[in-house]
């Protein structure tokens, strides 16, 4: 089942021409905690990703997101970046979801924000 979605749908995992292209022409990098699996071709001209599950840009952490678009050459698994203890994991973009960030004084919260420092104006 999962191979006929993959034929027919582009944003579950990787479509038939792309699974035939790394077949032919990749050469696995390496993997990240998620899943996702990064290749190259033999001459380092073209670097990608087959994503583990749904295809969304935000899943690939700074480290291989650094690696894909030549910030540095070496992929994280020969040369691990040093982290900060000041910095958090990567979490994917969870804007549209249930746990995306809402403001005070959003509507999209349950209870609106009570202002007590404005007062509407009203024409006399």
């Amino acid at each position: 089942m999962k191979f006929l979605i993959s034929l027919l749908t582009w944003w579950n995992s990787q479509t038939l021409n792309t699974r035939f292209h790394t077949w032919r022409k990749g050469v696995k990098v390496g993997e990240d905690a998620e899943g996702n699996v990064y290749y190259r071709n033999r001459d380092d001209s073209s670097r990608w990703v087959i994503y583990n599950g749904e295809v969304e840009g935000s899943r690939v952490s700074p480290d291989w997101h650094g690696w894909l678009h030549r910030t540095w050459n070496e992929p994280p698994t020969e040369r691990p970046l040093a982290h900060k203890p000041w910095e958090r994991p990567h979490v994917a973009n969870l804007t549209g979801t249930p746990a995306a960030h809402v403001p005070a004084g959003s509507i999209r919260r349950a209870e609106p924000l009570r202002r007590a420092d404005y007062e509407a104006w009203s024409p006399e």
